[in-house]
């Protein structure tokens, strides 16, 4: 077993926190060799919060340092790409089992 040195459970909390000043874009962080998957998780998911939101334009994240806002839909790709699975659900649309007409006209 390899011994552990105090530089081994270091994490840059700034880049928690303030995931543009670390990172330019959500593939960087999926990318990047030096996190863990729970830390490079918890980096997306804090560039997904609300509090990283545009006003007049929700769908776009921009934490404080980034240059150029991204959207939220390429955080939530780079989340999926962590997670190894299909970016499209599998499935398709769901089917309802009855039709909404004839509830209505009972």
């Amino acid at each position: 077993m390899r011994p552990t040195t105090a530089d081994d459970n270091v994490f840059d909390f700034n880049a928690l926190l303030h995931p543009g000043t670390a990172f330019e874009h959500p593939r960087d962080v999926v990318c990047h060799a030096g996190l863990t998957t729970a830390e490079k998780r918890a980096i997306l998911a804090s560039w997904a919060s609300d509090a990283s939101a545009i006003t007049s334009c929700p769908s776009l994240r921009s934490p404080a340092g980034l240059k150029k806002p991204v959207s939220i839909d390429e955080i939530l790709e780079a989340l999926c790409e962590l997670d190894g699975g299909p970016r499209n659900p599998p499935g398709g649309k769901p089917c309802r089992l009855r039709s909404t007409e004839r509830a209505l006209a009972a």
